[in-house]
């Protein structure tokens, strides 16, 4: 028997969190209850943690915010108290998974509070939202989000058979047994895009024979993001940043941007980090019509990955600007830090002949980092393609010199 958190408001949402969690005790588990709702509680069912509670962990007072009736400060302040009191609660074992249902701002409250739990702990939300984009509420952890397809307000056809299959959901996943892998092999984390899948690949395959557990990443902003949040909670023992083709969407405006805090976590928390500038030299839109006007004014060097996807070729400029980004973040870092850069191209349209091949401009990024970076970082410059197997190979060799480097 395991016990499910049932989170949310419990002042306009009683009856629908008295259904699931019905259904959760049916399913043969229990219920710890959490009310954010800040107009009162429910005599529907035992309630554990009032909104008082959650209030107060969020800085504010409950009578003071029912008195003054200004949504805006009480979402606020649930938001900020919510995930104080859910992880204060879990990291006591109190329960082991979590379950919550809203609108906007019940969403906004009972995801705030998932997000502050481990990747791994079961989380589901009902929403009215989730059929939208749910990266604000979701963030970088492993939430579940299911349409609620009509509103949170009552129990009808529809609503009985939606909070029915997200309370079997949660008791399905609190249920699951999580086999434990083979051995506990050091992890290294890499970054990864459709333009540098063969580099990394082959350093996937070559440090898995060397005993190590690679976590690819997606940088497509959010991977960007999840990399460095499990790299936060101490999961990761090094980094293998081949592709930071992210820093191109946060210096153009392009889609993928992973925000400015990319490049930190590895530094901060002292592991080893190889930095290539892999697929710098493209920032992301969408279908051609979502490219900024200004720079199709400028008539720059565009190329249509898919459809819906458009590459545009970094410049001179903006990569002399990453470029001394990059320094920046390799000179604040507190474990071993080096950088691998291909002469020949970051990525397979910057290849030799290909459409976004610009010496000139990859040569401005390079000179960046070298001039900004204080001593006694490496650089390894290599005459070739990223994607080569002797790069590839380099890569394997410096990350393990960095692991050795951070042992001694």
């Amino acid at each position: 028997m395991k016990t499910i958190c049932l989170i949310g408001a419990f002042d306009t949402k009683g009856a629908e969190y008295a259904f699931v969690r019905e259904q959760i005790l049916a399913g043969g588990h229990k219920v710890f209850t959490v009310n954010t709702g800040i107009t009162g509680s429910t005599d529907l069912f035992p309630v554990d943690i009032e909104a008082g509670n959650v209030a107060e962990a969020g800085g504010g007072n409950i009578e003071e915010l029912r008195e003054k009736k200004d949504r805006g400060e009480a979402m606020k302040v649930m938001c900020a108290g919510a995930p104080a009191i859910v992880k204060s609660l879990y990291d006591k074992r109190m329960f082991d998974g979590i379950i919550g249902m809203g609108g906007t701002g019940g969403t906004a409250v009972v995801t705030s509070a998932m997000r502050a739990l481990p990747v791994g702990v079961p989380k589901v939300c009902v929403s009215t939202t989730a059929s939208g984009d749910v990266g604000v509420y979701v963030g970088t952890k492993d939430i579940t989000m299911i349409p609620s397809i009509v509103d949170v307000a009552g129990i009808n056809r529809i609503s009985r058979i939606i909070f029915s299959r997200a309370a079997g959901a949660i008791c399905g996943m609190v249920e699951a047994d999580i086999s434990e892998s083979s051995g506990d092999r050091p992890v290294i984390a890499a970054s990864m895009f459709g333009n540098t899948t063969p580099c990394v690949n082959a350093c996937m395959a070559d440090l898995s024979t060397e005993g190590y557990e690679v976590l690819v990443f997606h940088a497509t902003g959010t991977g960007g993001k999840t990399m460095e949040s499990l790299v936060k909670e101490d999961l990761v023992d090094a980094v293998l940043d081949i592709t930071t083709t992210e820093w191109a969407d946060t210096v153009c405006g392009g889609v993928f941007d992973a925000g400015p805090e990319r490049l930190d976590a590895a530094g901060q928390m002292g592991i080893p980090h190889l930095i290539v500038p892999g697929c710098v030299d493209m920032a992301n839109f969408g279908g051609m019509e979502t490219v900024p006007e200004k720079y199709r004014k400028a008539k720059r060097t565009f190329y249509e990955w898919t459809p819906s996807v458009t590459l545009m070729r970094t410049d001179k400029e903006e990569n002399e600007k990453m470029g001394k980004v990059f320094a920046e973040k390799a000179n604040a870092a507190r474990g071993p830090v080096a950088f691998l850069i291909p002469l020949r191209g970051v990525s397979l349209l910057d290849s030799d002949n290909q459409p976004f091949c610009d010496r000139e401009a990859d040569k401005a990024m390079f000179d960046a980092i070298k001039a900004n970076l204080r001593g006694g970082i490496e650089v390894v410059e290599m005459d070739n393609n990223i994607n080569d197997p002797e790069f590839s190979a380099k890569a394997v060799e410096m990350m393990l010199a960095l692991i050795r480097q951070a042992k001694v």
